[in-house]
């Protein structure tokens, strides 16, 4: 039996007092005023004036916006318009999002000429319609004004125009061709395009002695070569997540960055998902030094050194394979975590997997051997399909530093790599760069690496691109422009084409490669538009061999133990390796675990923290400001990063997100925020290490992180959050049903707890009423509903400095609360993701309270907001109990009519980004079925209202009635985890009514004994393992005396 505590942050568990009092402040601050003393407004040194000057803004800004001319903004009209175009009306087309190998099919929704919102592509198998927050954010990159707009050759210190390709043609081939017999290396990212590299094939026959080198800002190459020594040849498997009852990881963040986490999620959250009638789910173990994103989804997480990996894996496969030795594991939580996933794993045998995100070769030898022992391969492994995510090896790159260096290569072309800034040792790349005749770069971006090349030509958007992706064996999916390139760009395999003698242009080879490969030119035509070609395979399990496992396993055991502290880095969902740095929305975005944003830091333990006398108490919470340290690690740059102090890490593990410290060339939103640790890795002359030790010291000062999430409060009541094991939902499954019996008996005699239990009246919904239902089960934090959100309702970007203030504009957030024991906060249980945003409520509490009314409700159960109406007052926003309304503060769009508006000298001047969004190139991408709000005006979540609405007018236009799943939200539409439901309630037939029907064990509103009746509710959190909780230690549910079998009626589930 246990007893546990949900909390979001420290202050919560360590100073509740304190706590309580500090959010009872929700927006903590007062209104800025002139000439303003400590005395506050009625005592002010000029009260009366400037009492009526506040009292007076709304009608004289009313009188000035209704009397005064509206600025003009320019707009970029069509080269040449359509003739099928029709204003107003979207066209969708099918392309792929391709980033660092990430692949992901995409459908680009385009207004007017304009892409304004990605959605996923539901025809690809492996994906399903999922998308990543990367990939939802990736349509504002299209209209970043730090794009480079033409080709450059740096002449001194300066960059020069080259006016024509046709001279920059010339240029390069004169260069080139006085190379003499120095090498010409094309250096790149994982390229996944089969057009491409036959095109590089050619380009290379050309040019004798040469090569191309791949390389990835976080490398696979252990994994590539591990595989290429048990007999797998140099590739990645498929992963089968669906068909695994134990899911073992050593230290893979696969919901998170490893692999393709859309691909992981949609296979991962079938094994979640749960049949009330028989409640069975897939076991999930993490082992990791930090917390990562999917070790807050595992049942059962242990933590360790990064160091340790490999005796973690070792420990694995000797309690499954006898004939090797176990080495030394002094953890005795650790050691009883190895044993219980051992024997689960030997107890699935056939339909159990491990995967390892470590870069070790003797590491993932291991795991390849442990996969071979529990029946993987064939099963939850498939070498049929391969897949072609990375590609790089880490001692390519390495060697050709060195002849860089030697002076023997003579032409180095980059496209889309960055070693200046991702290698481990940049400076000595930059050294060697130096000494190579002729540099180019194909970069759409000012770089490190390209500030440092003699040309550049930049490439196309992947938005303005025609091409392919073969992410996997057999499986292509296609780009194909959505609007004309904005800039003097060119794709980089029409620049290597014409170099190597062919004058033919990409788009033009690329259609024939595909018509060749396809047959047809309608073959190739109907390939565009569904966007995707897949070739069935059957699964295969290859041909192991365990030649290799001996001597992985004796380096492993033989390997140096660290003492001290160890830095283990880590990519964000938002930022990833770096790309997403200059993107305004993926920078907002906060992070799952910290709930941080604009920035990286130091994770420490809560263990470390009280060594290094860190006190975490509420003014550690309350306070943006963290203590900051410094990191130091032989022969590399010492770094100082503020910290953040998370439960259930390794007491020495310091973990730190890579992606930032950019250069200024990257951007206004990616100069100057958070610091570069790639220095930390290191080559270990075969591979990188992501991991090493170093020295950790207090500095004595402070930094400001911007969190979210820690300035609102649910007054200690704890029914927001439900969460439970496997164990207790199968010993007691109706803890909520009886919950929600007592609410019916104390509140409504008669037996209806929706009319009854209220003073006001009850909404009639005679036709469509809107519903969501969120399964917690399958969210894992990954952000691309709240960027999904951002691009469908124009949210606005607030900077830095205004979420320091709590000002962010997130209409969409997703909170998360640490499941720990209610005395020991460090023994970190579970994580759960809730996904907050308007309920909608039926008893709506901020309707009543708006003295405009320009918050109401619509026949069809939607909380509404007119615009228009607001004045500002925020009393609605103080009266939602789920806090989810959010104010306009300043005016982040520009919408405001009133000249200088976006002034803020009284209380601090708005970021640069802020600025950036108002860009007319970058305000080409609002949606303009969505009102840009202006200054004073309170928003929030309108169940993408404009959705529903042209659903029902599609409909209407067809003379037929509105069909489920035709209105869809955005958030719904981006969740790679099919956690979202929407839909019409009072359909019975509906997938919300059958997903409500369905569970109503598990199904629950949040704070429902409040009678605010929401339009939204949730499934309950299950943890799959055998621990059984105390119903008093559990959300403090009705007494378990009452026991009612039968739930609440349908009607109260609405």
């Amino acid at each position: 039996m246990s007893q546990k505590k949900y909390w979001q942050g420290f202050g919560q568990i360590n100073d509740p007092e304190n706590f309580q009092k500090k959010v009872e402040d929700e927006f903590r601050e007062e209104l800025p005023f002139e000439d303003f003393d400590n005395k506050g407004l009625l005592d002010a040194k000029a009260p009366r004036r400037d009492f009526l000057k506040y009292l007076g803004f709304s009608t004289a800004a009313a009188a000035f916006a209704a009397g005064c001319k509206v600025p003009e903004r320019k707009v970029i009209p069509y080269a040449n318009k359509p003739e099928n175009l029709i204003p107003g009306e979207a066209k969708y087309y099918a392309t792929t999002y391709v980033q660092d190998g990430d692949v992901i099919p995409v459908v680009a929704k385009v207004r007017d000429g304009r892409p304004i919102k990605i959605e996923g592509n539901t025809l690809a198998s492996f994906t399903k319609g999922g998308t990543s927050a990367r990939a939802q954010a990736s349509v504002l990159d299209l209209y970043d004004t730090n794009r480079i707009t033409h080709p450059k050759q740096k002449k001194g210190d300066k960059w020069e125009e080259i006016p024509t390709y046709e001279q920059l043609d010339k240029l390069v081939g004169d260069a080139m061709a006085g190379l003499a017999a120095s090498s010409v290396v094309l250096l790149s990212s994982t390229i996944v395009s089969p057009s491409t590299k036959q095109i590089i094939a050619e380009f290379l026959a050309k040019y004798p002695g040469s090569k191309h080198v791949t390389t990835d800002a976080v490398s696979y190459s252990g994994m590539l070569q591990a595989n290429e020594a048990s007999g797998f040849g140099r590739k990645l498997p498929t992963y089968q997540f669906e068909a695994a009852k134990v899911i073992v990881s050593l230290g893979a963040d696969f919901l998170g960055s490893w692999m393709n986490p859309v691909e992981n999620a949609l296979g991962y959250g079938k094994g979640r998902k749960i049949d009330e009638k028989d409640p069975q789910m897939s076991k999930h173990y993490q082992f990791e030094g930090h917390l990562s994103t999917t070790g807050a989804s595992a049942d059962e997480r242990f933590s360790h050194r990064p160091s340790e990996t490999g005796a973690v894996a070792l420990a694995l496969l000797a309690a499954l394979d006898a004939t090797v030795t176990a080495p030394a594991i002094t953890d005795s939580k650790l050691k009883a975590g190895i044993a219980k996933a051992a024997a689960d794993l030997a107890a699935h045998k056939g339909a159990a997997l491990v995967v390892s995100g470590s870069n070790d070769t003797n590491v993932q030898i291991i795991v390849n051997a442990i996969n071979q022992a529990v029946g993987a391969y064939g099963t939850t492994i498939n070498w049929g399909v391969t897949s072609n995510y990375r590609q790089g090896i880490d001692k390519d790159l390495a060697d050709l530093v060195a002849e860089m260096d030697g002076g023997r290569v003579g032409a180095l072309l980059i496209a889309d790599a960055n070693p200046v800034y991702h290698y481990h040792d940049a400076e000595k790349f930059e050294k060697a760069l130096a000494k190579v005749k002729l540099t180019v770069s194909f970069s759409g971006r000012m770089d490190e690496t390209t500030e440092k090349c003699q040309f550049i030509v930049p490439t196309h958007h992947y938005l303005e691109s025609w091409g392919d992706a073969e992410a996997k064996s057999g499986v292509t999916s296609f780009l194909q422009p959505t609007i004309s390139p904005l800039f003097k760009t060119r794709p980089f395999q029409t620049s290597l084409l014409k170099w190597s003698g062919n004058n033919t242009d990409y788009f033009t080879y690329f259609k024939n490669y595909w018509v060749a490969k396809l047959g047809t030119e309608e073959a190739f035509d109907r390939a565009l538009q569904d966007g995707v070609v897949e070739i069935p395979a059957a699964i295969s399990a290859g041909s192991y061999s365990s030649a290799a496992v001996g001597a992985a396993a004796t380096a492993i055991s033989n390997a140096k133990k660290v003492s001290g502290d160890e830095i283990v880095l880590y990519q964000k969902v938002g930022i990833g390796t770096g790309t997403g740095a200059a993107n305004p929305w993926l920078q907002e975005l906060p992070d799952p675990i910290s709930r941080a944003t604009w920035d990286n830091y130091a994770l420490i333990s809560m263990a470390k923290a009280e060594e290094l006398k860190i006190k975490l108490d509420n003014d550690y919470e309350y306070y943006p400001s963290k203590p900051v340290i410094k990191i130091s690690m032989p022969g590399k740059k010492e770094v100082e990063l503020p910290i953040l102090v998370i439960p259930g890490m390794n007491a020495n593990t310091i973990a730190v997100a890579v992606g930032y410290g950019r250069s200024e060339g990257w951007g206004k939103t990616a100069a100057g925020v958070g610091k570069n640790v790639y220095h930390f890795a290191s080559f270990n002359g075969t591979n990188v290490d992501y991991s090493n030790a170093v020295t950790v010291e207090k500095t004595g000062r402070k930094e400001k992180i911007a969190q979210t999430q820690i300035h609102n409060s649910y007054e200690g009541r704890v029914e927001v959050v439900r969460e439970t094991t496997l164990a207790s939902f199968k010993k007691d499954p109706n803890e909520i049903v009886r919950f929600r019996q007592d609410l019916l008996d104390k509140y409504a005699k008669g037996g209806d707890f929706r009319k009854e239990a209220t003073l006001y009246g009850v909404h009639e919904t005679p036709g469509l009423k809107w519903g969501m239902n969120i399964d917690m089960n399958a969210c894992y934090g990954c952000g691309a509903c709240v960027i999904a959100c951002h691009t469908e309702n124009n949210v606005p970007v607030v900077g830095k400095s205004e979420v320091l203030r709590y000002h962010d504009m997130h209409w969409l957030r997703i909170d998360r609360y640490f499941v720990t024991d209610e005395k020991n906060p460090d023994d970190l249980k579970g994580v759960v993701f809730q996904p907050m945003m308007c309920q909608h409520c039926d008893n709506a509490p901020c309707e009543n309270v708006c003295p405009v009314a320009a918050t109401n409700h619509s026949s069809e159960g939607i909380n509404q907001m007119a615009y228009n109406r607001c004045i500002g007052t925020r009393y609605c926003a103080n009266n939602c109990p789920f806090k989810v309304r959010r104010f306009n503060w300043a005016d982040y769009t520009g919408a405001d009519s009133f000249a200088n508006n976006q002034d803020q000298k009284l209380v601090g001047k708005l970021d640069p980004v802020v600025h950036q969004m108002n860009d007319e190139l970058t305000r080409m991408v609002l949606n303009p079925d969505v009102t840009v709000r202006s200054r004073g005006v309170m928003e929030k979540c309108s169940f993408c209202v404009q959705r529903t609405q042209a659903a029902k007018l599609q409909a209407k236009k067809e003379g037929r009635p509105l069909l489920d799943g035709e209105a869809k939200t955005a958030c719904q539409q981006a969740c790679a985890g099919d956690a979202i439901v929407f839909g019409n309630v009072n359909d019975k037939t509906s997938q919300i009514s059958r997903v409500r029907a369905e569970n109503p064990q598990r199904s629950f509103m949040v704070l429902e004994q409040l009678h605010v009746l929401p339009n939204v509710t949730y499934l309950s959190k299950v943890r799959n393992t055998d621990e059984i909780i105390e119903p008093k230690g559990h959300h403090a549910a009705a007494p378990a005396a009452h026991d009612t079998k039968e739930p609440m009626p349908q009607s109260e589930h609405h």
